[in-house]
């Protein structure tokens, strides 16, 4: 993605876990922030860490000083394992973020996910919000219609930016709203835009690096 672009191979539970690693430009005049972590669609409809939309998450964590690490969940690429229906890639996320960003550095750390992936980052956070060290979250076409996306911690809520297109035939921004009515979370939607952001990746960018800098 940049001259700072590191391939890495690292550990998880059911073996070898292929990610890169975008680090955030020393050039940028801007302050290290910590270690984004984001996960790709779902495995069985083509999604990779490559997806488009994942890319442009990276760029919009590193444009606000965040090292970006995007990885392949269980059996896609050169990860091991097989499909796991969010179980095994929930832990595939937490291998992740241990050799990342391991708690006992006190590393600060942000996670974020597309479609499937938003659906996997939202019980990872269950587990490592209580580590207090999560600062941002960002969810894109999250896939509740298709999967149980965990509730947000109350306390997360502010650091949390929801994206849904409007014209998400994919993932229809009801199902959205139903998961996150009862939570009182905002959900940014975005007019006429589809799940995959064709066309609006650019406004997906800016969204995200907004929400970023306004957490500080």
């Amino acid at each position: 993605m940049n001259a700072q672009t590191e391939r890495l191979t690292l550990h998880g539970p059911a073996g070898a876990i292929e990610a890169v690693r975008d680090a955030a430009s020393p050039a940028g005049g801007v302050a290290p922030r910590g270690i984004a972590v984001i996960a790709h669609p779902h495995p069985l409809f083509g999604g990779t860490m490559d997806n488009k939309v994942v890319q442009t998450l990276a760029r919009a964590f590193v444009q606000c000083g965040w090292t970006a690490v995007r990885f392949n969940f269980r059996g896609v690429g050169a990860t091991a394992g097989v499909h796991d229906e969010g179980r095994g890639e929930r832990d595939d996320l937490l291998a992740v973020v241990e050799q990342v960003a391991p708690a006992a550095q006190g590393q600060r750390l942000a996670l974020a996910g597309f479609s499937f992936g938003a659906f996997v980052t939202s019980h990872a956070l269950v587990e490592l919000w209580p580590q207090g060290r999560v600062d941002q979250v960002v969810l894109v076409g999250t896939a509740a219609s298709r999967f149980t996306v965990a509730p947000i911690p109350p306390a997360a809520h502010v650091r949390t930016l929801v994206l849904h297109g409007e014209a998400d035939d994919t993932v229809p921004l009801a199902s959205v709203m139903d998961w996150a009515r009862p939570q009182s979370l905002p959900v940014t939607v975005i007019p006429a835009v589809g799940h995959f952001f064709h066309g609006q990746l650019p406004l997906l960018k800016t969204l995200v690096v907004r929400h970023l800098q306004a957490g500080g």
